[in-house]
Formats: C-alpha cells, sequence, structure tokens
C-alpha cells in the first residue's frame, strides 16, 4: 500500500515562505494526480492544488500567484511552494493520491 509522508511545515510570519513536501513509499507519482488539501481548525478540509500526470496545474483561488506545485518523479515526491503567507493558510496541509492520505504538516503564519 502507497504511504504519502508530508514535511517541511512550521511557524512563519506573514509574508514568509515555506515550502512542503509528500514523499511517496513507491513509484505512483508518474501515473496520478498529486493533490494538496488544507484544514484549518474549525473548518472544512479545502483543495489547494493539483498537479496531474502531464504537469498541468490547477490552483485555489485563495493561493493563485503565491503557491506553486510542481512534481518530481525521480524522486516521487510533489512540492508545494508557498510565498507571501498570510494569517489565513494557517492550517494542517495533506497530500492525497487517488483515495490515499498522507498524515498531515502543520502551517502556522503568526506574527
Amino acid at each position: 500500500q502507497v504511504q504519502l509522508v508530508e514535511s517541511g511545515g512550521g511557524l512563519v510570519q506573514p509574508g514568509g515562505s515555506l515550502r512542503l513536501s509528500c514523499a511517496a513509499s513507491r513509484s505512483i507519482f508518474s501515473a496520478n494526480t498529486m493533490v494538496w488539501h488544507r484544514q484549518a481548525p474549525g473548518k472544512q478540509r479545502e483543495l489547494v492544488a493539483f498537479i496531474t500526470s502531464d504537469g498541468s496545474t490547477n490552483y485555489a483561488d485563495s493561493v493563485k500567484g503565491r503557491f506553486t506545485i510542481s512534481r518530481d518523479n525521480a524522486q516521487n515526491t510533489v512540492y508545494l511552494q508557498m510565498n507571501s503567507l498570510k494569517l489565513e493558510d494557517t492550517a494542517r496541509y495533506y497530500c492525497r493520491v487517488g483515495q490515499t492520505w498522507g498524515q498531515g504538516t502543520q502551517v502556522t503564519v503568526s506574527s
């Protein structure tokens, strides 16, 4: 069974940057769309961005122009580069492939 492990979260000031990584336990990336979601306390989980097997990307309006999703199939890893972070970006971030979810990594934006 595929396992997904996120990393790269942390505490950052508004306007700062973080780069999240999601590593898979085996080579599945090349044939699948990879998705980042997030969930803030008291809110529903929302889609942040996804990248298809051919590299096409799509973003939530709230992060467009600030976040960039990318993938490295050779490393079985998907990334989420987050710039110009805002207080409202505070959430637990999860990656997903198909019905498999990672455990998430916490991002806290605070001054």
